[in-house]
């Protein structure tokens, strides 16, 4: 492993049959990979757009809990969703985390993930630097 890199897994299956963290922190630069709402073996919010946009989002914050962050140094957010009905819902999910903090954000629409049930995937970057300027 590289020296200055720190990766962290959060017990998901997928990151051993594939091969990948959770969160990698590099420099300042923290990056969370796609989460779900996927807790273990649950679901939580099946069905329900909006409910496993809050659940993700939140799997993904814990990650960075590990590094010492909080939404507050969240500078880029993606999400992916199944389905262009569930932009609202998931910008809402969004809006209700990250509006004090205005990170750039993409949102995608794709044609499914690894799990049918899945509706909502989120990566999130991070600055540990601070939150200086965050008003601006």
């Amino acid at each position: 492993m590289s020296e200055g890199i720190r990766r962290v897994q959060s017990g998901s299956p997928w990151e051993d049959v594939i091969g990948f963290a959770r969160a990698v922190a590099a420099g300042d630069r923290v990056v969370v990979g796609g989460t779900t709402a996927f807790k273990g073996s649950v679901l939580h919010g099946e069905g329900d757009p909006y409910e496993q946009a809050r659940a993700a989002f939140g799997h993904a914050l814990e990650a960075l809990t590990e590094f010492g962050l909080g939404p507050e140094s969240v500078i880029r957010t993606r999400m992916y969703l199944t389905h262009v009905r569930d932009v609202d819902a998931v910008g809402r999910a969004h809006a209700e985390l990250f509006d004090a903090v205005r990170p750039a954000a993409t949102l995608l629409v794709v044609e499914g993930f690894v799990d049918p049930r899945i509706l909502v995937e989120v990566e999130l970057e991070a600055f540990r630097g601070g939150a200086e300027g965050a008003s601006s």
